[in-house]
């Protein structure tokens, strides 16, 4: 391996990380679902981790709201027992500090009761730490309770904003099922907010490596004028889960894998490896270029789509030793759900930079570990001096974009190797967040809360973008519903444990190629 050189540089203090260039305005952050997996395993730590970087305005404070009956005190105490973990020992001054910030409301969603108790408590605590009506209300809440709470918001004037103060409401996916009821939310949402107070969140933006795909693009003339179909051969994009369908079976038999990763996560991704270059690098020029791609983007022939995309569903096997059951017997699954848990799909997008580069993406569940890159494979060499190899014989460059779990790019390339005169090997140069930075990425989530606090939509979802997405899988979903398709398109089913069925292999092997090996 190849280690990278790194210029002298001085100690990166939070601000640097961030590059932020002044704090948030004072603002109440309102939780709705407070009592939820989401708001304990990702809000709250990542509102701490700002905290602790001093990225939160001095005047703030965290309002939960959900059905759980918790006082403010217990809520305290459930917060301080999960942030009082390894990562924290020397912080526990800081932790309560932070937990006597934090407040509790409980009610149903739909009882105007709660909304009235809402509107006094936010009055009381915006008076308390003068936040100047500033305020950020969280949905982390299941979708169909979206409308229902931002009516009520709306009602009682807690979205109102203007020039002195600001009401921002940040959304979770999925926003909406299909493009029909996705239109539908949106047109609803609207009725009470514009668009600019809507921060649709797709947290997969808020991964360091993600955010530097866009500079290390468009920041180097090293990449940019081969980032094309002319030095380009494909696109390989995974995100893979050695984990099943665990607690959100419910949700997830509803939904597949194509409505839960491919609308969202996976076309983030292949927007920002793909896009033109932005007029600027702020929300409206970068949304702007997104759209223009995914209007690109061709669409699937819905009489041969099992030439395009193949769906399967994850069978008994083993991950990590141990063995594990089919999808079908998991709690909560339809014994006989047809609900795809894998899917391969070969994309083309149909303009001037990539005309004739397929993008194959792959995401599914119980695959052979937890793991979410982008791999770029540049063209053979177009002649070989050499006479001993040919240009098939000579490996291609490859950049892999690693996403998740650790975070870095690696490069490979040929060099010669001691030895002979014609001895040649690929050497890899690989560069680590962790290794290189001396700290781990912060959590998606802090990056995003926090520009949502600065009023920042880049790394958020516009509607029109949305839309359009959904656009590309909506007519897919139609298809696999209509029995007489289903039979077309076979569900595949792979052993827990694989990399999913072989005929995703074999999408690749129509065109001659094959998958990278993680």
């Amino acid at each position: 391996m190849i280690k990278l050189i790194q210029p002298e540089k001085k100690i990166l203090t939070c601000k640097d990380f961030f590059c932020t260039e002044s704090l948030p305005k004072p603002t109440g952050i309102i939780i709705f679902g407070a009592s939820g997996d989401l708001t304990h395993r990702k809000l709250i730590p990542s509102l701490f981790g700002l905290f602790l970087k001093d990225l939160l305005p001095k005047n703030f404070y965290i309002l939960g709201i959900a059905r759980t009956n918790f006082t403010d005190d217990e809520f305290r105490e459930k917060i301080i027992s999960e942030l009082s973990n390894e990562d924290n020992t020397s912080n526990g001054d800081k932790i309560q500090a932070f937990s006597k910030r934090c407040f509790y409301l409980s009610g149903d969603y739909e009882s105007l009761s709660l909304y009235s108790d809402l509107k006094w408590s936010i009055k009381s605590l915006d008076k308390e730490f003068y936040t100047d009506r500033n305020r950020i209300f969280y949905m982390a809440v299941p979708p169909d309770l979206y409308t229902p709470i931002i009516d009520n918001l709306g009602d009682l004037g807690l979205t109102y904003d203007d020039d002195s103060s600001y009401s921002r409401v940040i959304v979770e996916k999925p926003f909406g099922f299909d493009l029909e009821s996705a239109v539908e939310l949106d047109k609803k949402l609207h009725l009470v907010l514009r668009e600019d107070q809507i921060y649709r969140i797709d947290h997969y933006l808020g991964k360091e490596t993600v955010q530097n795909i866009l500079i290390f693009r468009f920041a180097n003339s090293l990449f940019e004028p081969v980032w094309n179909n002319r030095y380009i051969d494909n696109f390989q994009i995974t995100v893979a889960e050695d984990l099943g369908v665990e607690h959100r079976a419910g949700y997830y038999d509803h939904a597949g894998v194509i409505r839960d990763m491919f609308q969202n996560h996976m076309m983030q991704l292949l927007s920002l490896v793909a896009m033109e270059p932005p007029a600027s690098f702020d929300a409206d020029g970068v949304h702007d270029e997104k759209i223009k791609l995914f209007r690109s983007v061709r669409k699937f022939p819905e009489n041969e789509l099992n030439r395009w995309i193949i769906r399967g569903q994850y069978g008994a096997g083993e991950i990590d030793g141990k063995e594990v059951v089919e999808y079908r017997h998991e709690k909560g699954v339809n014994p006989e759900s047809k609900t795809e848990t894998f899917a391969t799909g070969k994309f083309l997008i149909d303009n001037w930079r990539w005309s004739g580069v397929p993008f194959y993406m792959r995401s599914g569940k119980r695959l052979q570990k937890r793991v979410s890159e982008i791999v770029v494979t540049f063209k053979h060499v177009p002649h070989s001096i050499f006479p001993q190899l040919s240009t098939d014989n000579i490996p291609p460059n490859i950049l892999r974009i690693n996403i998740q779990p650790e975070e870095g790019i690696v490069l490979s390339f040929q060099a010669k190797h001691p030895g002979p005169k014609l001895c040649m090997s690929t050497l890899t140069m690989n560069f680590d967040y962790e290794e290189v930075f001396g700290e781990k990425p912060p959590d998606a989530y802090e990056r995003l809360l926090l520009d949502c606090m600065l009023g920042d939509q880049t790394l958020f979802v516009r509607d029109d973008v949305m839309k359009e997405s959904w656009s590309i899988f909506t007519p897919i979903i139609q298809n696999w519903q209509n029995e007489q398709e289903l039979v077309k398109n076979e569900l595949h089913i792979y052993p827990s444990g694989s990399w999913g069925p072989m005929e995703a292999d074999e999408l690749l092997q129509k065109d001659g190629r094959s998958w990278h090996q993680l």
